[in-house]
């Protein structure tokens, strides 16, 4: 097996699943469908972008189908396709229909900055997408050019009535508060949401950026945010058992039934409940967003690995996941690959 970066620490075989030493199983999978975006947000990327992978580096619509079954064979009951931005792949509708003709069929989920969604909403949901985030951290125009370094935010308010009207409920949008850039606004943000019907997320900045200028001190905390809500809102906490694995803390506004997450990623982690498991564009599977390795599936694939020896791969990359992420502690690094390289 010439395939093999280093000796596999495999699972005792009695324990089944994607398990860590931690008790933790995988059942949620993010897979990247490509490393490119036709926004530069600045908080993301620099103006110029960054070196797109090669197209014979990218898995074929084939490879990551048959990887997407053995997860699911594994235990995943949701896929969620990412990027870059996941709606550059051209290919997207019929990767989304391979995956809903698996055994068991997953959930499949999208998240998308929403720019050509107005064009795709109702294809997807016809190949079998169930539902969609869209990232928007501002819904003022000038403000969401400046972020994006694009004129596009038309082009995204199109794309979530598109989706709305395509069924792709409940349509859900990620935000990202930035202190002196967009904080000021969210509750604004979160009003224009419930206008339209639209669930909000507000997502703690995490340290994922190219640029590698992600600064702790100066990053808008989930108290902050909640603080800044409570202002013009009444935010009632839902039963913490009802959160599950899931990310975010749900909040009832003004009493419900509208309501709003915020995920604290860095200031109060979810590790302990993680269920999540990534898998790159390029055929890289990935234990935590901010795993310092990763372990290569598309090389063995390529030179006729099994499925039973990708299994051995994938298991033994989950039973190596750290405890935690480590945002604060001495020893943290940042991913070498940012964000739009490894899928959020």
């Amino acid at each position: 097996m010439t395939w093999l970066p280093r000796p596999l620490v495999r699972p005792p075989q009695d324990v089944a699943g994607l398990v860590d030493t931690f008790g933790r199983v995988g059942r949620d999978l993010r897979v990247s469908v490509t490393d490119r975006c036709n926004l530069r947000c600045t908080y993301c990327m620099p103006a110029e972008g960054l070196p797109w992978l090669p197209k014979p580096e990218m898995l074929t619509d084939e490879e990551l189908i048959r990887l997407v079954g053995i997860f699911v064979r594994l235990g995943v009951r949701q896929v969620r396709l990412t990027g870059g931005e996941p709606l550059l792949r051209r290919s997207l509708a019929e990767v989304v229909s391979g995956i809903a003709a698996l055994e068991p069929r997953p959930k499949i989920a999208m998240t998308t900055n929403g720019v050509g969604l107005d064009r795709l909403a109702g294809r997807l949901a016809e190949a079998g997408l169930d539902r969609v985030n869209v990232s928007l951290d501002t819904v003022d125009p000038e403000e969401f050019r400046s972020l994006t370094r694009r004129d596009r935010f038309g082009d995204v308010e199109r794309g979530l009535k598109a989706a709305e009207a395509a069924g792709l409920a409940p349509v859900k949008v990620n935000a990202v508060a930035m202190r002196g850039i967009n904080d000021h606004s969210v509750a604004e943000l979160l009003q224009w949401c419930l206008d339209r019907g639209y669930e909000l997320r507000f997502i703690e900045q995490m340290p994922l950026d190219a640029q590698h200028q992600w600064d702790r001190a100066a990053m808008v905390t989930a108290d902050e945010i909640r603080s800044r809500l409570g202002e013009r809102y009444h935010l009632t906490p839902l039963p913490s058992e009802e959160r599950g694995s899931a990310p975010a803390e749900m909040f009832l506004v003004d009493g419900g039934p509208e309501k709003v997450g915020i995920i604290a990623s860095v200031s109060a982690p979810f590790c302990a409940a993680c269920d999540r498991v990534r898998l790159t564009a390029d055929g890289q599977v990935r234990n935590c967003l901010f795993a310092r390795g990763e372990a290569d599936l598309r090389g063995p694939m390529r030179e006729g690995a099994t499925d039973e020896d990708l299994i051995d791969i994938i298991r033994a990359e989950m039973w190596a996941k750290r405890r935690g992420h480590g945002i604060g502690e001495p020893d943290f690094e940042q991913p070498t690959r940012p964000m739009s390289a490894i899928g959020g």
